[in-house]
């Protein structure tokens, strides 16, 4: 199998591009510094010559809702358009589980017109949704902090960690394209507050933790299971906080 893995330096793209790799597949990691710039369509023709599958595990480079809507809508019609005039047999795209649940939320609309694009292309193709990535929770700490005080929402969390994430949609690739949406989650559940206040203890962070029920997550209230899978139709990963944690101190 020829895969192409656009945004393939990035968390997930270059774990995907490693596991690959090790499976024995031939693999391009594109993106804009590789010469592939999936926005402007530059390089893509060529990059797709031979290839089974396109892999997009890429990321808006802006998160200003217009520009978050624009990169996402425009790269995924280039990436589908030349994907199927090359002759690729499926696209595989990463996206975030409980998109059709927060409209208000900016990222989340483009994410889910991402989706329309890539199943209305024409493409067989599978969708692999993916709660929170663990290597997250800096970043939603960082958007909660006021003062010394992170005040978080107390809804639950199911965080995975890249790694996991990355052997999901690997193996998503490696299968025949069924026009699926997969859901995947890391092991656990926890509040938000929670597990934001084991994080910052584990790593001597002196900051506050604040469990509120109407804090906002990027803007928008969420209700008690706005970012877990629905029911138990979720394939979860293996690693835990616990596990993640530990490993993450070690480098």
């Amino acid at each position: 199998m020829k895969a192409l893995v656009v945004g393939g330096s990035g968390r997930i793209g270059s774990r995907v591009c490693k596991i690959l790799k090790g499976a024995g597949h031939d693999v391009i990691a594109a993106s804009r510094r590789t010469g592939v710039d999936t926005m402007t369509g530059e390089g893509l023709a060529a990059s797709l010559k031979g290839v089974d599958v396109v892999i997009d595990t890429s990321d808006s480079p802006s998160f200003e809702e217009s520009a978050v809507f624009d990169f996402f809508t425009k790269s995924s019609s280039n990436i589908a358009r030349e994907a199927k005039s090359a002759g690729v047999g499926s696209l595989v795209v990463l996206s975030v589980v409980g998109i059709d649940r927060l409209p208000s939320n900016g990222y989340y609309s483009a994410k889910l017109a991402q989706e329309e694009t890539v199943k209305s292309s024409g493409m067989p193709f599978a969708i692999v949704r993916a709660t929170q990535f663990l290597e997250f929770l800096d970043v939603i700490a960082s958007a909660s902090t006021q003062g010394n005080v992170v005040k978080v929402s107390t809804a639950y969390l199911q965080p995975i960690a890249a790694d996991d994430v990355a052997k999901f949609v690997s193996a998503v690739a490696m299968e025949e394209p069924r026009n699926q949406t997969v859901d995947v989650a890391g092991p656990e559940a926890f509040r938000a507050s929670d597990i934001m206040a084991s994080y910052l203890q584990a790593k001597h962070d002196p900051r506050i933790v604040i469990g509120d029920p109407q804090a906002t997550y990027f803007g928008s209230k969420l209700e008690t299971n706005s970012l877990t899978p629905v029911g138990t139709r979720a394939a979860l990963g293996t690693i835990t906080f616990e596990a993640w944690l530990g490993a993450t101190a070690n480098t």
